[in-house]
């Protein structure tokens, strides 16, 4: 069979597409590099000038579900009929929508952040979703103070501090995982329903909006987070 010669970026997307599906199915711990590389049709060298490790790619597919979300997210942030405070509560919906409809496979990529030896990983993760969607967020926030609507006097350290809510739940969710009961699961969520009360509680002071004007969370949404895996487990 001849070499088929693929553009670079091409090729790139090529082997994310076959380690997702290979970590979906395997999971991450159990598919190897081996395995990608075979699946992928390439060499070690080939996949090495793409990613340095196996951690770096988990990190590529973390970045490129990001830059899918934020597609998924810009006509709302473009949308000339939405106040500063609706762009930013529609941001927050419809990032919320995403992870419910993609919570069971993101899980079966990325529960293995919550280790605690994949601590540094989770971060590095993080940070790459806190790249794509802070520049959005400083957007909106600094539209709001021009209006009037928010105010603030560091719409970049408001941006960091919602991007720093996923962080925060991080011994929560590791805890249910490490945990592995149902009672274990319940805990997480009665928890981190609190946890996100909270969260919109200091938004809304430090945007200076009256509480309940932010919402980050709606009922049901961190139950169906949470759960989606152990019911697609139980479906298969």
């Amino acid at each position: 069979m001849p070499r088929v010669i693929k553009h670079p970026e091409i090729r790139r997307e090529d082997i994310l597409d076959h380690a997702q599906a290979l970590f979906l199915t395997q999971g991450y711990d159990k598919a190897s590099l081996n395995d990608v590389i075979a699946s992928a049709g390439i060499s070690k060298g080939a996949f090495y000038h793409y990613f340095a490790s196996k951690e770096a790619l988990l990190e590529a597919l973390a970045d490129r579900f990001a830059r899918q979300a934020l597609a998924g997210v810009q006509g709302i942030v473009d949308d000339p009929g939405l106040d500063p405070l609706g762009r930013l509560n529609g941001l927050l919906s419809q990032s919320r929508q995403a992870k419910i409809e993609t919570a069971a496979e993101a899980w079966a990529l990325f529960e293995t952040m919550f280790r605690p030896e994949n601590l540094v990983l989770f971060h590095r993760i993080n940070l790459a979703a806190s790249a794509s969607f802070s520049p959005l967020l400083v957007r909106i926030i600094r539209q709001g103070v021009e209006d009037g609507s928010f105010r603030t006097f560091d719409p970049e350290g408001v941006a960091d501090i919602v991007m720093q809510f996923g962080l925060a739940t991080h011994d929560v969710v590791a805890k249910a995982i490490a945990g592995g009961s149902d009672a274990d699961m319940e805990m997480a969520i009665e928890i981190l329903e609190k946890r996100v009360r909270l969260y919109e509680i200091a938004l809304d002071r430090i945007l200076g909006l009256r509480d309940g004007s932010i919402r980050i969370g709606e009922p049901g949404y961190i139950r169906a987070v949470m759960t989606a895996r152990r019911k697609a487990d139980k479906a298969g």
